[in-house]
């Protein structure tokens, strides 16, 4: 078994993969430790996959080149990579050179001091959209990830085997599921920089029903809000009933229809909100028992 395995879920980026492995080589030849990069390309669109095989025969004892069926996303294709790799421990980093890979050396020497099970590279200053920035702000606060989370970090092979052997399902967010089974979580600033080539992967539409199925999948924030909600405004139409009813009896003033309409249209609206979010529960729980695949792999080149 290697010492590193490096894992790039590729979208898009054919421009730029080959200054990526090849920095990733000039980290670890200078620290003499044995490693391997894994390419995963999560249904490109562009000549990405071409220029994976290129790298492959350019590095053939260091590359793994994979090529999944159609896009399932980052966290389900650095699950493909992570199921393939052989390292101690694994490095997952991004396509777009945003996060530097000469930043790896600062992971290994956290893990190294710590032992941390787990290390994200933390940049102090994200060179990301505002909305991005907000929506990682709103995974943190309601998927309990109290020290951060970021798609640059090491992990340890032991909580990788957990993953690979326990989560199979059809949506996956890596570090959500981290924090189930450690706490021994470290950080470490790093330097983080505007994309080089290309545009994000990540549409206004697609972070959207990323930050929608996080909530539904890994939180019980809506069951939560529709809890307490529901008890608020029960009470709420509690006291405007007793109100009603104290003015009909000592004031003989008639309740109306309006009010009538007014409570039956609030009450059933409250009613059909609380049913759709319990539907996209009982949604989710279907597409478990259905067996749906992460990731579907077309081509794998060792």
């Amino acid at each position: 078994m290697i010492n590193y395995s490096v894992i790039v879920p590729v979208f898009n980026s054919e421009e730029i993969l080959g200054e990526l492995v090849l920095r990733v080589h000039g980290v670890f030849e200078k620290n003499n430790s044995s490693f391997e990069i894994i390419l995963v390309d999560d249904g490109s669109q562009d000549e990405s996959w071409k220029k994976i095989e290129e790298l492959k025969i350019q590095y053939p004892k260091t590359l793994k080149a994979i090529k999944l069926t159609k896009n399932f996303g980052q966290h389900n294709a650095t699950l493909c990579g992570i199921g393939l790799s052989i390292g101690n421990q694994i490095i997952t980093i991004d396509d777009d050179l945003q996060f530097p890979p000469e930043e790896i050396n600062k992971l290994i020497q956290c893990f190294e001091k710590t032992n941390a099970d787990l290390v994200y590279g933390v940049p102090e200053n994200k060179k990301h959209s505002a909305i991005r920035n907000a929506g990682t702000y709103y995974v943190k606060a309601t998927s309990n990830q109290s020290k951060g989370g970021s798609s640059f970090r090491l992990l340890k092979r032991t909580i990788c085997d957990e993953i690979i052997e326990k989560h199979q399902n059809n949506f996956l967010f890596l570090d959500t599921i981290v924090t189930w089974y450690t706490n021994n979580i470290e950080t470490v600033l790093v330097e983080h920089l505007p994309r080089k080539s290309g545009k994000s992967g990540y549409s206004l539409s697609k972070l959207i029903s990323l930050y929608f199925n996080i909530i539904i999948n890994y939180s019980a924030v809506p069951l939560k809000l529709m809890t307490y909600g529901g008890l608020f405004f029960s009470i709420i139409t509690f006291l405007f009933g007793i109100r009603f009813i104290y003015k009909k009896l000592v004031h003989h003033v008639p309740i109306g229809y309006t009010s009538i309409i007014v409570t039956v249209l609030f009450s059933t609206s409250l009613i059909l909100l609380c049913l759709g979010i319990i539907g996209q529960y009982l949604y989710k729980l279907y597409q478990m028992q259905n067996k749906k695949p992460p990731y579907s792999i077309q081509k794998l080149i060792k």
